[in-house]
């Protein structure tokens, strides 16, 4: 038994094939390519997130402010100067503009969404 295998490694029949490599390489690159595209997705959802997520801080400051002074505001800048908004978010760029509810011909921007 340990003769025959001393003797397939001297013959050069010990090892794997040129085909049975090139096999589990075709393998491994279709695996690679099914979590590529599954990962890609999961940053676009987070992205839609933090948008949503910013939209939806930026009204609630919007119609805090209008509760409070009777009156929509179209500057961010109001919003973080009367204390209703820390900052504005410039991690999404898009802008907005939403018609003001009850009023339709005034209009805010959210910046964010």
């Amino acid at each position: 038994m340990l003769m025959r295998s001393m003797e397939k490694k001297r013959s050069g029949e010990a090892g794997f094939t040129l085909v049975e490599l090139l096999v589990v390489i075709a393998i491994l690159a279709i695996l690679a390519t099914i979590v590529v595209f599954a990962v890609g997705g999961i940053t676009d959802k987070g992205t839609n997130a933090a948008n949503q997520t910013d939209c939806s801080v930026l009204q609630a400051a919007e119609e805090a402010y209008f509760a409070k002074f009777n009156v929509y505001t179209d500057q961010e800048s109001d919003l973080v100067s009367a204390g209703f908004l820390h900052a504005v978010s410039t991690k999404h760029p898009t802008v907005a503009t939403v018609p003001a509810s009850g009023n339709n011909s005034a209009t805010y921007t959210i910046t964010g969404c």
